[in-house]
């Protein structure tokens, strides 16, 4: 269950994706970077949690190496977040 405090998260990875091309991913450090320019790097945890969150509910794409993970595991390295690839 996603909480209401995690609305700003939300809303700013989903600006970001709509910004992109149609297919194009971003990385949750631009989100962490949006929300706390100068504290960005404590906010990663927060980030790739809501991300998961957010796949698990089929709202969002995690991607490793351009493959979609599997976010029931515990995804270590670089991931990529995208929209749902139709």
């Amino acid at each position: 269950m996603i909480a209401d405090h995690d609305d700003r998260t939300i809303e700013t990875i989903f600006r970001l994706l709509r910004a992109r091309s149609e297919g194009a991913t971003i990385c949750p450090s631009e989100v962490a970077r949006e929300l706390a320019p100068s504290r960005w790097r404590p906010l990663m945890p927060h980030v790739r949690n809501i991300a998961v969150q957010l796949a698990s509910c089929g709202r969002l794409e995690i991607r490793q190496r351009g493959e979609l993970a599997d976010f029931k595991l515990n995804i270590k390295g670089p991931i990529r977040l995208g929209l749902p690839r139709r």
